[in-house]
């Protein structure tokens, strides 16, 4: 673990064209981070199938509040921590940082709800990924 609620760290490149006209990455460049952090995650550490499970995990609502700029060739790493832990759903508190020192760049919100794959209505959160929530992560207490 990293400090005991962040041990999971994703190293993530930028690229030339993630900079905007203000020489800064784009907004957009840290919700994609966010997402890919979250979804690498779940799919390489907590079995989530996104192509053939009965679940899929779908975004709901999100949020960054930028801190500090960063810009290619910088490379920035996303950690994750959790915010809460619903029946279907849980809401993500990753922050991205300027990998090389640890700046903090942006702290975000990001809110995954579980659905049948079929339907798409609301299904508990997949047994292998709440176990693998809880024993990765501070779950904080309902």
């Amino acid at each position: 673990m990293i400090d005991g609620t962040r041990p999971y760290r994703l190293a993530v490149a930028t690229r030339w064209n993630d900079n905007d006209v203000y020489g800064h990455l784009n907004n957009t460049v840290y919700y994609q981070a966010m997402d890919t952090a979250i979804n690498t995650w779940m799919i390489t550490v907590a079995g989530l199938d996104p192509l053939h499970g009965p679940a899929l995990g779908f975004c709901v609502a999100s949020s960054c509040e930028f801190q500090a700029s960063a810009g290619f060739p910088d490379e920035i790493a996303v950690e994750l921590s959790i915010a809460k832990l619903g029946t279907t759903s849980v809401t993500w508190a990753p922050r991205i940082l300027r990998d090389r020192d640890d700046t903090q760049l942006a702290v975000g919100t990001f809110t995954t709800v579980f659905v049948d794959r079929e339907t798409t209505r609301p299904v508990p959160i997949p047994t292998g990924i709440r176990l693998a929530i809880e024993s990765e992560f501070a779950v904080p207490a309902a």
